[in-house]
Formats: structure tokens, C-alpha cells, sequence
């Protein structure tokens, strides 16, 4: 009871920088941290002085991080329902979302991973890694952290969402934190010293798979252990069919997993743009995306940090403090963007040379498609901020549209046609240009949603209520 009335106190009545620095902050560090183990397999691979390795973990990155998009889908869009549940004191409803975004992510992961297995060498080519060089390592590589380790990546990262949804997000980072640190500490055991010397992908595959699985196991202990005082019950029943929650659920969340889905696509197009032009580019490319991961990941942190916050009070009723806290969180991360952007800019190359060792054309490459496809960043940031809110708020439509027009319909084009006037690096603006736009169409819709008669948004939020959410 003292848990429950302390976060219904967070997301009711404490002042609202206090409540968007105590949702967001811990998952702004938790992001960081996923980013940070996200790159150390580069970092370690990088040592060994090969740009096939580099490129191997480049080419598989779109298809491990499609687990994200598995888990954003059933976790972002079951957090956004639950706290509207929440919001409107059904916390029944809360309970069923609970237990159906929970099955639902666990089956698409294991159908995810058993496709993978079964069409593992054509996947790997159309990611852009059918180099003879390259093949047999992401391969392996592929093996282990998206067929046997699928599964724990994906349920771990979906199972912070969930704990996020009750306000716990302190404790969401610290799994997301401690499977980030394991896997740092893990990659040279296995690379340098469990392993022989030619084996570093598998090891770093090993070390990826294994910290997803000791944060699976955490996550687990926790909702054991608040079994009897969470809504987060994951027990299958027919009741989480009923009362439109897969439709709800499914609804708000399929943005979050297309925004991925063609940020892997995006990706994937890009390696294989790159592969045209050899290795060294392909690598170069893959070392700026994961640098320029940094500023998406504090933006990211950010979004999903205030999404319980927005969505309990636009459900609640309370519409001032939800605008407050969207343009608070909105403002800190185009700021943190921003700053990201000037330091890659100044830095390019030592950024890039921290994770290709060896003085190769690579090298060159990279810090100067840092430069370009960091401008991008502020941009993004108030673009995925505006998602998010309509992610939160249920506005499945609108999140949806922003989403496949940020990555997807605007960049892939542009690749195609930048490449024609200016080669290779036209690739690469398509990024930013993308960014820019879609920035401009987000805020337009934004605009447009916050100033909109407020009977009708009074009717809106009645009708919600009605219908439990």
C-alpha cells in the first residue's frame, strides 16, 4: 500500500521536473549503458585491428536490434496502456495488459528467432554481409545472439518497459545497467582469454548472449518478488483477450516496433550501399552509426523515462501537467542532442578511432560520416519526443505516420537519389535530411493536437475512461 500511494503521489502531485527527472533519469543512464555495451563488441573487435570483424557485427546489428522492436512493441504499447489504466483506476485492465503484452513478446521472439535459424545465409547476405570475408563470422555471430539468445534479449528489454509502467524506473535501469556492465565485463574474457586467437566474434556473440540472460533472470526475480502488490501479473488467462487490449495494445505499440523495424531496414539498405564501395566504407559507416547511437539513446531514455507520466495524466484528465511534462522532456532532449552533435563534430576522428585501431582508410571514412549524419541529431530528438507523446496519449495513427516517414519512406529515397549526385556521401545525408523533415512534420501535428478545441479533448478523454483506459 505504501508503494502504491508513493507512485500515485510521482505521477499526481509531485512537481513535474521532479517527475521527469525520477522517471527519466535512471533510463536515460540505463540507455546509455545499452548503447555503451552495444558498441564494446565493436570496441574489443576493433583491437583485433580487422575491418572484416568490424563490418561482421555492422552487418548483424540490424538483425539483433529487430529484438527491440519486438520488445517495443509489446512493451512500449503495454506500458502506455497499463498507465492509462492506471490513470483511470482499473487496475484490472492494468493486470490482463500486463499478461498479454508478456506472452505475446515471448511468442514473437522465439517465431523471430526460429526464422532466423532456418533462413540464417540468405538474412546474412541481404543485410549486406555476403563478402567471403564476412559471411562465415556473422554467421556465428548471428547464431548466438539471435537464435539461441533471441529470446533473453528481447524478454529482458521488454520486461523493462513493464516495470517502467508502475513508475519503478529505477529499477528497470539498474537490469538494463547490470546486463550492460556484464556484457563489457564479458566480451574480452571470452574474446582474448577463453577463446582462441581468429574466434573474437563468437566470443563477443557469447558475452552479448549470456548478459541478456543474467538481465532476464533479474527482471524475473523482481516481479516474483512483487508478485502480491503489482499489477504486473504475467498469468495467462482468457481475460487478456477481452475488453480490446490486444487491439490497444498492439495499436500503440506497432509504431515503436515499425520505427525500429525500418531503422533496421534503413540500416540494412545502407551496409549494402556501402559494400558497393568495399569494406573500408562499410566499416567506417558501421563505427559512426554506433557512435551516433549516443544521442538517439538519451533521447530514447527520455521518451520512454516520461511515457507512464504523460499517458496516466492525459488519462487522468489533467492535461496542464501532461503538456508540462512533454515540452520539459522534449527541451532536455533536444539540449543533450545538441550537445552531442557539437562534441562530434569537434571529435570526429578520435570518437572513430577508439574503435578502429589500425591506421586504415576506415578510419577516415567514418569520422567523416560522423560529421554528417550527427546533424541530424536535434532534429531527431524533437521528432521521437512527438512519437512518443502520441505513443503515450493513444494517438496510434499519428505516431504510426511519423514513424515509417522518419525511417523508411523519406530516407531509403533519398539514399537511392543523393547517391546519384553525390556519391557515397550522398548516402549518408540522406540520414539527416530525413531527420529534418520529418522533425517539421511532427511538430506540425503536435501543434495541432495541443490546441485543439478542448471539448473536444474533454470528450476524448470521457470516452477513454469509459471504455477503461
Amino acid at each position: 500500500m505504501k508503494d502504491r500511494l508513493k507512485e500515485k503521489m510521482l505521477f499526481e502531485s509531485s512537481p513535474v521536473w521532479q517527475a521527469v527527472l525520477k522517471l527519466a533519469f535512471p533510463t536515460v543512464i540505463g540507455q546509455i549503458i545499452l548503447v555503451v555495451y552495444n558498441i564494446a563488441d565493436t570496441f574489443f573487435i576493433g583491437l583485433t585491428g580487422s575491418d572484416a570483424m568490424v563490418t561482421c557485427v555492422t552487418v548483424c546489428m540490424p538483425a539483433f536490434m529487430f529484438l527491440s522492436a519486438i520488445s517495443n512493441l509489446f512493451g512500449i504499447g503495454g506500458a502506455s496502456v497499463i498507465s492509462r489504466a492506471l490513470g483511470a483506476q482499473n487496475r484490472e485492465r492494468a493486470r490482463h495488459t500486463a499478461a498479454f503484452a508478456f506472452w505475446g513478446c515471448l511468442a514473437a521472439a522465439l517465431c523471430y528467432s526460429l526464422g532466423a535459424f532456418l533462413f540464417i545465409d540468405p538474412f546474412i547476405d541481404l543485410l549486406g554481409g555476403s563478402a567471403p570475408a564476412v559471411h562465415p563470422m556473422a554467421r556465428q555471430y548471428l547464431l548466438v545472439t539471435v537464435v539461441l539468445g533471441g529470446a533473453f534479449t528481447a524478454m529482458s528489454t521488454f520486461l523493462s518497459h513493464l516495470v517502467r509502467s508502475e513508475g519503478r524506473s529505477v529499477h528497470a535501469s539498474v537490469g538494463i545497467t547490470m546486463g550492460g556492465l556484464i556484457n563489457i565485463a564479458l566480451d574480452p574474457l571470452f574474446m582474448f582469454v577463453l577463446l582462441p586467437k581468429g574466434m573474437e566474434v563468437l566470443g563477443a556473440a557469447i558475452a552479448t548472449a549470456l548478459a541478456n540472460l543474467i538481465s532476464l533472470i533479474y527482471f524475473s526475480a523482481i516481479l516474483a518478488s512483487r508478485n502480491s502488490r503489482s499489477v504486473l501479473n504475467v498469468r495467462f488467462s482468457r481475460a487478456m483477450f477481452r475488453g480490446g487490449i490486444p487491439k490497444d495494445v498492439l495499436g500503440c505499440g506497432l509504431p515503436a516496433c515499425l520505427m525500429t523495424f525500418f531503422e533496421n531496414i534503413s540500416y540494412a539498405v545502407l551496409d549494402n550501399l556501402m559494400a558497393l564501395s568495399g569494406i573500408a566504407m562499410q566499416a567506417g559507416i558501421g563505427v559512426a552509426k554506433k557512435v551516433n547511437m549516443l544521442a538517439h539513446c538519451i533521447v530514447r531514455g527520455m521518451a520512454q523515462g516520461v511515457l507512464p507520466l504523460i499517458s496516466y495524466n492525459y488519462a487522468s484528465g489533467n492535461h496542464k501537467r501532461m503538456k508540462h511534462a512533454v515540452l520539459l522532456s522534449m527541451s532536455v532532449s533536444i539540449l543533450m542532442a545538441g550537445m552531442c552533435t557539437a562534441a562530434s563534430l569537434l571529435f570526429s576522428r578520435p570518437l572513430v578511432g577508439l574503435f578502429i585501431q589500425s591506421e586504415s582508410a576506415s578510419v577516415d571514412y567514418g569520422a567523416r560520416f560522423l560529421r554528417i549524419l550527427c546533424i541530424g541529431g536535434p532534429f531527431s530528438a524533437c521528432a521521437y519526443a512527438i512519437i512518443s507523446f502520441f505513443q503515450a496519449v493513444g494517438c496510434g495513427m499519428k505516431s504510426f505516420v511519423l514513424a515509417i516517414l522518419r525511417k523508411g519512406l523519406l530516407d531509403i529515397p533519398l539514399m537511392f537519389l543523393l547517391r546519384q549526385v553525390y556519391p557515397v556521401f550522398g548516402i549518408v545525408w540522406a540520414t539527416p535530411i530525413a531527420d529534418i523533415l520529418c522533425c517539421i512534420a511532427s511538430v506540425g501535428l503536435f501543434v495541432v493536437f495541443l490546441y485543439r478545441k478542448p471539448d473536444y479533448e474533454e470528450k476524448r478523454v470521457l470516452a477513454l475512461s469509459q471504455r477503461g483506459i
